[in-house]
Protein backbone atom coordinates (compact mmCIF):
# COMPACT_ATOMS: atom_id res chain seq x y z
CA UNK A 1 0.00 0.00 0.00
CA UNK A 2 1.59 3.40 -0.98
CA UNK A 3 0.53 6.52 1.09
CA UNK A 4 0.18 9.82 -1.14
CA UNK A 5 2.67 12.46 -0.82
CA UNK A 6 3.04 16.12 -1.58
CA UNK A 7 5.97 16.94 -3.81
CA UNK A 8 7.99 20.18 -3.49
CA UNK A 9 6.91 22.91 -5.98
CA UNK A 10 9.25 21.46 -8.94
CA UNK A 11 7.51 18.54 -8.34
CA UNK A 12 10.50 16.78 -6.89
CA UNK A 13 10.57 14.43 -4.18
CA UNK A 14 13.73 14.08 -1.38
CA UNK A 15 14.99 10.75 -1.22
CA UNK A 16 17.73 8.87 0.62
CA UNK A 17 19.92 5.76 -0.59
CA UNK A 18 22.31 3.86 0.95
CA UNK A 19 25.81 3.01 -1.18
CA UNK A 20 28.12 -0.33 -0.71
CA UNK A 21 30.82 -1.69 -2.14
CA UNK A 22 33.45 -4.47 -1.12
CA UNK A 23 34.74 -6.04 -3.95
CA UNK A 24 37.31 -4.44 -6.67
CA UNK A 25 37.88 -0.61 -6.59
CA UNK A 26 35.81 0.07 -4.38
CA UNK A 27 35.91 3.97 -3.54
CA UNK A 28 35.74 4.25 -7.18
CA UNK A 29 32.68 1.65 -7.68
CA UNK A 30 30.72 4.05 -5.17
CA UNK A 31 31.82 7.18 -7.00
CA UNK A 32 31.23 5.65 -10.29
CA UNK A 33 27.32 4.74 -8.72
CA UNK A 34 27.35 8.46 -7.74
CA UNK A 35 28.21 9.35 -11.17
CA UNK A 36 25.65 7.05 -13.02
CA UNK A 37 22.72 8.40 -10.47
CA UNK A 38 23.69 11.61 -11.20
CA UNK A 39 23.49 11.50 -14.73
CA UNK A 40 19.68 9.48 -14.69
CA UNK A 41 17.02 11.81 -15.60
CA UNK A 42 15.00 12.73 -13.13
CA UNK A 43 17.54 12.77 -10.49
CA UNK A 44 19.55 15.02 -8.75
CA UNK A 45 22.09 14.05 -6.05
CA UNK A 46 21.90 16.99 -3.23
CA UNK A 47 24.21 15.99 -0.94
CA UNK A 48 27.04 12.65 -0.29
CA UNK A 49 28.16 11.46 3.02
CA UNK A 50 31.63 10.81 3.82
CA UNK A 51 32.90 7.09 3.43
CA UNK A 52 32.93 4.78 6.34
CA UNK A 53 34.49 1.59 5.84
CA UNK A 54 32.87 -1.04 7.53
CA UNK A 55 32.90 -4.88 8.72
CA UNK A 56 30.21 -7.52 6.82
CA UNK A 57 27.36 -8.01 8.55
CA UNK A 58 25.39 -11.24 8.67
CA UNK A 59 27.53 -13.39 6.50
CA UNK A 60 31.14 -12.10 7.36
CA UNK A 61 33.59 -14.55 5.35
CA UNK A 62 34.53 -11.59 2.98
CA UNK A 63 36.20 -8.12 2.66
CA UNK A 64 35.33 -5.13 4.46
CA UNK A 65 32.68 -2.82 3.20
CA UNK A 66 32.90 1.30 2.59
CA UNK A 67 29.24 3.05 2.43
CA UNK A 68 28.04 5.82 2.31
CA UNK A 69 24.92 7.51 1.32
CA UNK A 70 23.36 10.39 -0.83
CA UNK A 71 20.52 12.44 -0.26
CA UNK A 72 18.39 13.04 -3.33
CA UNK A 73 15.81 15.22 -5.10
CA UNK A 74 13.48 12.68 -7.77
CA UNK A 75 10.82 13.25 -10.13
CA UNK A 76 10.49 9.58 -9.74
CA UNK A 77 8.32 7.40 -8.34
CA UNK A 78 9.82 4.84 -5.48
CA UNK A 79 9.80 1.60 -8.01
CA UNK A 80 10.76 3.88 -11.12
CA UNK A 81 14.05 5.01 -8.62
CA UNK A 82 14.00 1.62 -7.36
CA UNK A 83 14.93 0.31 -11.30
CA UNK A 84 17.41 3.08 -11.73
CA UNK A 85 19.19 1.65 -8.55
CA UNK A 86 19.12 -1.77 -10.23
CA UNK A 87 19.98 -0.37 -13.05
CA UNK A 88 22.95 1.20 -12.37
CA UNK A 89 24.07 -1.82 -10.05
CA UNK A 90 23.64 -3.83 -12.75
CA UNK A 91 26.08 -1.81 -14.87
CA UNK A 92 28.46 -2.08 -12.12
CA UNK A 93 28.62 -5.27 -12.31
CA UNK A 94 26.10 -6.48 -9.45
CA UNK A 95 25.41 -10.30 -8.96
CA UNK A 96 23.22 -11.34 -6.74
CA UNK A 97 24.57 -14.57 -5.67
CA UNK A 98 24.85 -14.99 -1.49
CA UNK A 99 22.49 -12.88 0.73
CA UNK A 100 24.09 -10.62 2.55
CA UNK A 101 27.29 -11.85 0.51
CA UNK A 102 30.31 -10.06 -1.52
CA UNK A 103 29.39 -7.52 -4.22
CA UNK A 104 31.00 -4.62 -6.28
CA UNK A 105 27.95 -2.46 -5.87
CA UNK A 106 24.47 -2.20 -3.90
CA UNK A 107 22.03 0.67 -3.70
CA UNK A 108 19.11 0.50 -1.29
CA UNK A 109 16.25 2.88 -1.45
CA UNK A 110 15.98 3.99 2.46
CA UNK A 111 13.73 6.80 2.31
CA UNK A 112 11.12 8.35 0.01
CA UNK A 113 9.52 11.64 1.26
CA UNK A 114 6.37 11.15 2.36
CA UNK A 115 6.08 7.21 0.91
CA UNK A 116 5.14 4.23 3.34
CA UNK A 117 5.06 1.39 1.56
CA UNK A 118 5.43 -2.36 1.85
CA UNK A 119 5.23 -4.36 -1.47
CA UNK A 120 6.52 -7.37 -2.57
CA UNK A 121 9.22 -5.32 -4.71
CA UNK A 122 9.76 -2.48 -2.13
CA UNK A 123 9.43 -1.30 1.33
CA UNK A 124 9.70 2.09 2.83
CA UNK A 125 11.11 3.25 5.37
CA UNK A 126 13.80 0.75 4.46
CA UNK A 127 12.80 -2.49 7.09
CA UNK A 128 16.53 -2.62 8.54
CA UNK A 129 17.78 0.58 8.31
CA UNK A 130 17.48 1.54 11.92
CA UNK A 131 19.39 -1.64 12.91
CA UNK A 132 22.69 -1.08 11.05
CA UNK A 133 25.26 1.51 12.04
CA UNK A 134 26.78 0.89 8.38
CA UNK A 135 23.26 2.70 7.44
CA UNK A 136 22.57 4.81 9.98
CA UNK A 137 26.31 6.99 10.09
CA UNK A 138 26.54 7.72 6.63
CA UNK A 139 22.66 8.84 6.32
CA UNK A 140 23.42 11.03 9.51
CA UNK A 141 25.66 13.08 7.22
CA UNK A 142 22.94 13.67 4.68
CA UNK A 143 19.92 14.18 6.88
CA UNK A 144 19.16 17.95 6.76
CA UNK A 145 18.70 18.95 10.78
CA UNK A 146 14.94 19.62 10.09
CA UNK A 147 14.09 16.12 9.04
CA UNK A 148 11.82 14.43 10.93
CA UNK A 149 13.75 11.32 11.54
CA UNK A 150 16.78 13.15 12.09
CA UNK A 151 16.75 12.46 15.85
CA UNK A 152 15.78 8.77 15.56
CA UNK A 153 18.39 7.82 12.98
CA UNK A 154 21.34 9.64 15.09
CA UNK A 155 20.24 8.13 18.72
CA UNK A 156 20.26 4.46 16.50
CA UNK A 157 23.53 5.27 14.68
CA UNK A 158 24.94 6.28 18.54
CA UNK A 159 23.43 3.13 20.01
CA UNK A 160 24.50 0.48 17.80
CA UNK A 161 28.28 2.13 17.60
CA UNK A 162 28.16 2.12 21.15
CA UNK A 163 26.86 -1.86 21.50
CA UNK A 164 29.82 -2.31 19.53
CA UNK A 165 27.51 -4.33 17.05
CA UNK A 166 29.76 -3.11 13.97
CA UNK A 167 32.98 -1.78 13.09
CA UNK A 168 32.94 1.39 11.46
CA UNK A 169 35.54 4.18 10.86
CA UNK A 170 35.79 6.93 8.03
CA UNK A 171 37.57 6.28 5.37
CA UNK A 172 37.44 9.27 3.50
CA UNK A 173 35.78 12.60 3.51
CA UNK A 174 33.72 14.07 0.24
CA UNK A 175 33.76 17.43 -0.26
Amino acid sequence: MVQSFPSDQAGLYEAYVALGSNLGDREQTLRQAIEQLSAAEGIQVERVSDIYETDPVGYTDQPAFLNMAVAIRTSLTPDDLLSVLFDVEHHLGRVRDIRFGPRTVDLDLLLYEGVTMDTERLILPHPRMMERAFVLVPLCDVLTMAHPLRAAVEQSATLACQDGKEGIKRWITIC
